[in-house]
């Protein structure tokens, strides 16, 4: 009895505070013959590591988004596991094993092999929250999240019910607290708990509910539903760097237009990026945004679902493109000159966006890369044109460039010189340079006729927003 009262003080981690027993009741267990989980579609690692934490002596499962996407026959791209082992004791059964967060501890477990690496996001068993203190705000969000709880607890706080699905490997069972796969047998996507409670804890679930509406297809039920519109305003208290986190999943959901849409029917589009408050706008004025806004989306929806990689800097870029355009033309009506204006265009679109969700550094220079070549599309004589196709991001530049095209914004005639003149051998070139000397704005100073030489084989054949 002492032995067994020492190992359950061991397994216990003296920093953090555990909870009484699970208080919500017992979970329904789905066999194999009723759930149709395809073991196939498991990640081996994710496997590993359930099988790792339960041979070490405690409960580890696989949760969340991958049960959902397996029970509806998809393979998951990414695979979380939920135990009731803490962060501390989590680390030291894996050797590639790193503590993430403050807020919301958790442990990335990494394995490497063929291709990239593979993270294994493993959490402990979070507890409720009711009487938890100083972890949650007066507005009702949570600021501290490291209180560890029991499994149903655990269910409990998760936010939809297809969502609070643990699977245990070794047994082929998934363990469903709240009815959720009878939701997604009715295709519903419903809240647990109170809805209004539950985005005052974090105001992001209403953004994932919109989300995960537009990728399943389910729709959200009335109770789930009503209280967004109300509550859309705690947005503006959400970090700036977790805010661009999920709009960029929903961006990169494969059915980001259907998001977007969503955004619009729940009244949460305004203030997000100033572009969505134009592209849904129904006016004539805002009909050429519309089309270049779709045309991108479309091409990135289908891009993610071939499995493909999407550049998030490319996609922003076409995304504020029309407020820049805008911004651009007024300039150069005032009498500045181009490329100045154009630069000035870029300041101001972006720090408009600043207003609402940063965007970070990193894709910003992307963007402006992007924006910053356009124009010289347009100048297809001397040496502007071999300068131009050995930037580094040159693919991007002429994947945005078809996209203008495509919308009319551009000549088309332009488009096809340039995939021309990237399939031309040397001789072909200069044949296209000397077609378009005659057009206005294509007459290049006198210069020292250079040695003509074949361009790296530069053009990568994968998409631009790769």
């Amino acid at each position: 009895m002492i032995a067994k009262f020492i190992k359950r003080i061991l397994r216990r981690d003296p920093m953090v505070k555990h909870t009484q027993a699970n208080k919500t009741g017992a979970p329904k267990r789905i066999p194999k013959k009723a759930h149709h989980i395809d073991p196939h579609l498991l990640s081996k690692n994710a496997v590993k590591v359930t099988q790792t934490l339960q041979q070490a002596g405690f409960e580890a499962f696989i949760v969340g988004g991958a049960v959902r996407d397996l029970a509806l026959g998809i393979s998951p791209k990414d695979f979380d596991v939920a135990t009731n082992a803490t962060p501390d004791q989590v680390q030291r059964l894996f050797r590639k094993a790193r503590l993430i967060g403050r807020r919301f501890q958790i442990v990335h477990v990494t394995f490497f092999g063929k291709g990239h690496p593979e993270i294994i996001e493993v959490s402990t068993f979070r507890a409720l929250l009711d009487n938890a203190g100083d972890h949650v705000a007066e507005s009702g969000r949570i600021l501290r999240d490291n209180v560890w709880g029991s499994q149903g607890e655990d269910a409990a706080r998760r936010d939809f019910t297809i969502n609070a699905m643990y699977y245990d490997p070794s047994s082929e069972t998934v363990l469903d607290y709240h009815g959720g796969m009878a939701d997604m047998q009715k295709r519903t996507l419903r809240m647990i708990g109170d809805p209004a409670k539950r985005y005052r804890e974090d105001p992001v679930r209403m953004l994932r509910a919109v989300r995960f509406a537009a990728k399943t297809g389910f729709q959200l039920d009335s109770a789930t539903r009503e209280p967004i519109a109300n509550l859309g305003k705690l947005l503006n208290d959400v970090p700036s760097a977790r805010l661009f986190d999920e709009i960029l999943k929903l961006l990169m959901s494969g059915y980001s237009w259907a998001a977007i849409q969503g955004l619009k029917e729940a009244g949460l589009h305004h203030g997000l990026l100033p572009l969505l408050d134009h592209i849904l706008d129904e006016g004539e004025d805002s009909k050429g945004a519309n089309n270049f806004v779709k045309l991108a989306l479309a091409n990135t929806d289908q891009r993610i679902q071939a499995g493909k990689s999407v550049s998030a800097g490319f996609l922003f870029a076409t995304l504020l493109w029309p407020d820049l355009l805008k911004n651009w033309k007024a300039n150069t009506a005032k009498g500045m000159a181009n490329i100045p204006s154009l630069h000035d265009a870029m300041d101001v679109t972006i720090a408009t966006q600043s207003n609402g969700m940063t965007i970070q550094r990193r894709f910003e220079s992307d963007m402006r890369e992007i924006w910053s070549m356009q124009p010289r599309f347009e100048r297809r004589v001397g040496r502007y044109p071999y300068r131009l196709i050995e930037s580094p991001r040159f693919r991007a530049g002429y994947d945005f460039m078809l996209l203008r095209c495509a919308t009319g914004e551009l000549n088309p005639a332009i488009g096809q010189w340039w995939t021309d003149f990237i399939a031309a051998d040397p001789a072909g070139q200069d044949d296209l340079m000397t077609s378009v000397k005659s057009e206005p704005g294509n007459n290049p100073s006198p210069t020292k006729r250079r040695r003509r030489r074949k361009p790296k084989s530069s053009l990568p054949t994968e998409s631009a927003s790769s």
